[in-house]
């Protein structure tokens, strides 16, 4: 192999190497200068520079900083490096102060990060333009961006061979490439699970591996019978529209083939790669980084633009319920060697919802009095685009003892915290002075839970305004079943005597709360 194909393939190993050399340099140079000798300044210095070294590397990584074939332009780089190394110089300056090292010349500690940043933007601007030329030199034989299986696109056949004279012989000829294709890029188990729901061999299914919408929407002819992409999720810049582009090339109930790595996967394989000591402090940073930092609406346009949303951290819920809003519906989901493949139909067209609920704190629309459509305010305890699988979990799990989806998925661990404490439920006290709500009432329901409801206790209920604190809290019935019949007790009440009703509830709520008798779902 020439060496520059050797240095093509093995690129980002050489480049972390090349880094390291970097970091060492600037630390000695910084050193050699100081007013001292090596020999006394190393012993002191070796220790915690080991320490800044795991720390670069582990943020660099986790930043994409190693992938230049990544970065679509040279400035998205040149910003990534100044992000790195702020983040870098946040951390050691925190650790500086705040344990009071002052043990450490800053002018060497600074020096080294600063002197760091000027040889790496220099550098890497030149390995950046060898990387990006050779990447679009050896990308047809190393990565395929995108492979659609149609039978023009069949290898050359011997038409002299006795094998592939007889149409057949054609036929199986492309069955066998089709399962090569797929085995090779995802192994024999995949292509099980493929054949369990399509006839993956048909010449009409599309198996193709890419993330743009662009080549969704030139494949040729419409209303097909399946789409199969072998491409990650987590890769794709624009989710929705992607998703948007399949429903729009099949056929009412055609089918769409498709993996994620999901964030708990994507967790499971940092751990397996680095070892222990390092372990959760790679997948702290890598949560802040690619987990919380897209979903701040001021750093969200900066994220996207540096990594073209490449590698992006994203729940199943998320990804599921983007898909149920994009016309599908769910049919299975399956893990398959640390990814999460997922087969679903088309059964509409997509929502387009321009406001998806997004951020830490969301309006849900709920019933309120007289029927009207209220925007209840709540902390966030679900993963993005929850709201569109309510109904898919329901038919899954049905109701808990509490009277909640069970087993819902869709829940955050930080979420399952705030929903036992009712912290959840504080930014509802905005729709209270808003006048939209009381403390004291019936639950704000959304049109799928108030269709469960018994005709009278709904005629009932839409004389009224919701409230924060529900009937079943005061009078210890969680459940479906009880927590209407709390209601149908709360609103009889409410009928004859409202103010005194409400007060009655309120102190029995307070008190069962603050004894523990009762807990949030």
């Amino acid at each position: 192999m020439q060496l520059d194909k050797l240095f093509y393939k093995y690129n980002k190993y050489f480049i972390i190497l090349f880094d390291l050399l970097l970091v060492s340099s600037s630390f000695l140079i910084l050193a050699w200068a100081k007013p001292a000798t090596i020999r006394l300044v190393l012993p002191q210095y070796l220790t915690p520079f080991f320490i800044y070294l795991i720390i670069w590397l582990a943020i660099s990584f986790i930043m994409g900083k190693y992938d230049l074939a990544n970065f679509k332009k040279p400035i998205h780089l040149l910003v990534t490096i100044t992000i790195i190394t702020f983040i870098i110089l946040s951390i050691v300056s925190i650790l500086l102060f705040a344990l009071k090292l002052n043990a450490y010349s800053r002018a060497i500690v600074f020096g080294t990060i600063i002197l760091c940043y000027i040889l790496e933007i220099i550098s890497y601007r030149i390995i950046y333009s060898w990387v990006r030329i050779n990447s679009i030199k050896f990308e047809n034989k190393y990565f395929e961006e995108q492979i659609v299986i149609e039978r023009e696109h069949i290898p050359l056949i011997n038409l002299d061979s006795e094998d592939y004279k007889s149409q057949d012989s054609t036929k199986k000829r492309e069955e066998s490439t089709r399962k090569k294709l797929i085995t090779r890029e995802t192994g024999p188990s995949v292509f099980e699970y493929f054949s369990e729901h399509l006839n993956v061999d048909s010449e009409s299914i599309v198996l193709t591996a890419t993330t743009t919408p662009f080549n969704i929407e030139n494949l040729n002819g419409q209303e097909l019978p399946a789409i199969i992409n072998l491409k990650k999720v987590n890769d794709m810049r624009y989710i929705n529209k992607f998703f948007e582009a399949v429903n729009s090339k099949l056929r009412d109930a055609g089918m769409y083939i498709g993996c994620v790595e999901t964030s708990r996967q994507r967790y499971v394989r940092i751990g397996n790669k680095y070892p222990a000591f390092i372990r959760q402090l790679v997948i702290l940073f890598d949560f802040g980084i690619n987990r919380i930092i897209p979903r701040l609406s001021g750093f969200k346009n900066i994220y996207f633009n540096i990594t073209a949303g490449v590698k992006r951290t994203i729940s199943k819920a998320e990804v599921l319920g983007r898909l149920v809003s994009c016309g599908f519906e769910i049919i299975e989901y399956k893990e398959i060697n640390n990814l999460t493949y997922f087969v679903v139909m088309k059964t509409g067209e997509p929502a387009y919802n321009p406001n998806p609920s997004y951020g830490p704190l969301f309006k849900m629309p709920r019933i309120g009095k007289e029927g009207k459509i209220i925007n209840v305010y709540k902390f966030r305890t679900m993963h993005p685009y929850s709201e569109y699988l309510q109904d898919y979990v329901l038919r899954l799990n049905g109701y808990s003892i509490v009277g909640k989806p069970a087993d819902d998925f869709r829940l955050t661990k930080w979420g399952k915290f705030m929903r036992k404490y009712w912290l959840d439920e504080l930014p509802q006290l905005i729709n209270v002075l808003r006048g939209e709500m009381k403390l004291v009432g019936i639950r704000p329901l959304s049109r799928r839970a108030f269709e469960d409801y018994p005709d009278d206790v709904k005629e009932m209920r839409i004389k009224y305004k919701p409230g924060c604190i529900p009937p079943y809290v005061a009078l210890l019935k969680q459940g479906m079943a009880q927590s209407i019949e709390a209601e149908r007790t709360y609103l009889k009440e409410k009928e004859k005597n409202p103010f005194v009703t409400d007060l009655k509830y309120f102190k029995m709520a307070v008190f069962n709360i603050i004894t523990n008798k009762i807990r949030s779902a």
